[in-house]
C-alpha cells in the first residue's frame, strides 16, 4: 500500500493520451477522449499498487490535480498477465474519459511527463510537468 510521499513520474506516449483510439486490438469500436496514467511495474511492486485481483486491496484512490481541472476517484486497474495482482494503469472509475479530459485541460502532449504523488494510502495528486 502506498505511503504519503511516494512519488513516480511517467513520460506520456500516444496510447496514454488516446487510449480509446490508439489500440492494438479490435475488441471494441474506437472511443475518442479516453486516457490513462501508466503505473510502471517497478513502482506498482515497490509501493504496493494493486488491482482488484488482490483479495484485500482497495484499488480506489481519491485524486486531485495540481494543475488543470480534475478531481475524482481513480481505479488502479489492468495487469500484465491474467490474474496478476499489480495494477498497470490509473483511470477514472466509471469514466474512461476522465483522465483524457484532464490531459486536454493541461495541454498534455506526447513526451510530456505526469508526476503522481501519494498523499495517503488511498489518495494522490497528479501533476502535468510538460
Amino acid at each position: 500500500m502506498p505511503r504519503a510521499g511516494d512519488i513516480f513520474t511517467v513520460t506520456l506516449k500516444p496510447s496514454h493520451l488516446g487510449w480509446g483510439t490508439y489500440r492494438y486490438t479490435d475488441t471494441r469500436d474506437p472511443i475518442y477522449g479516453e486516457g490513462y496514467i501508466k503505473i510502471p511495474r517497478r513502482y506498482a511492486e515497490r509501493f504496493g499498487i494493486f488491482n482488484d485481483n488482490h483479495p484485500t486491496a482497495n484499488p480506489r484512490y481519491r485524486c486531485v490535480a495540481v494543475n488543470g481541472r480534475y478531481s475524482g476517484i481513480l481505479l488502479a486497474q489492468g495487469c500484465s498477465c491474467a490474474g496478476d495482482v499489480y495494477a498497470k494503469q490509473f483511470a477514472e472509475e466509471g469514466n474512461l474519459k476522465g483522465i483524457g479530459n484532464w490531459y486536454r485541460s493541461v495541454g498534455a502532449q506526447e513526451g510530456g511527463e505526469v508526476r503522481v504523488t501519494f498523499t495517503s494510502p488511498n489518495s494522490l495528486e497528479i501533476e502535468y510537468l510538460g
